[in-house]
């Protein structure tokens, strides 16, 4: 393990130094939206939005694929929760959280985290809307 953690970048963005991952500090940036929504919105966020002033521009960001949302997990996947902490603002108490990762097997589907602990990850329709955290690689 890594300490700390994570890292409060003071510009609307928090690193995660065990996966080098910047996420955004506020977790409720978007509405709820579909899977392509999702997708949309995560690519087109800039600074200033979501209170971001890290100079990011539109490109920057992106939905995390699976395992980056795992990454974050104290429990690993059927238990999923922030470690205690952790500096993120506006974290749902519940509702899902969408990957970028489609079910191979049924390609309708894309995988979601669901912020309520107890429940599994699993494929959900693309066509529901769920909550988008957007990510970025180290700029």
């Amino acid at each position: 393990s890594v300490s700390p953690r994570f890292t409060d970048n003071g510009d609307g963005t928090v690193t995660d130094n065990l996966t080098g991952l910047i996420w955004t500090e506020r977790v409720d940036c978007f509405p709820y939206t579909q899977w392509i929504g999702a997708l949309a919105l995560a690519n087109s966020l800039a600074d200033p939005s979501c209170d971001l002033t890290d100079g990011s521009v539109a490109g920057d960001w992106r939905l995390p694929n699976v395992n980056e949302l795992f990454s974050l997990s104290a429990f690993g996947p059927g238990t999923w929760a922030l470690p205690l902490g952790h500096p993120f603002k506006n974290v749902p108490v519940d509702g899902r959280l969408w990957s970028s990762t489609s079910d191979q097997s049924n390609p309708v589907y894309a995988f979601t985290q669901p912020l309520e602990s107890g429940e599994s990850t699993g494929g959900v329709f693309k066509s529901q809307a769920h909550l988008v955290w957007a990510v970025r690689d180290p700029l």
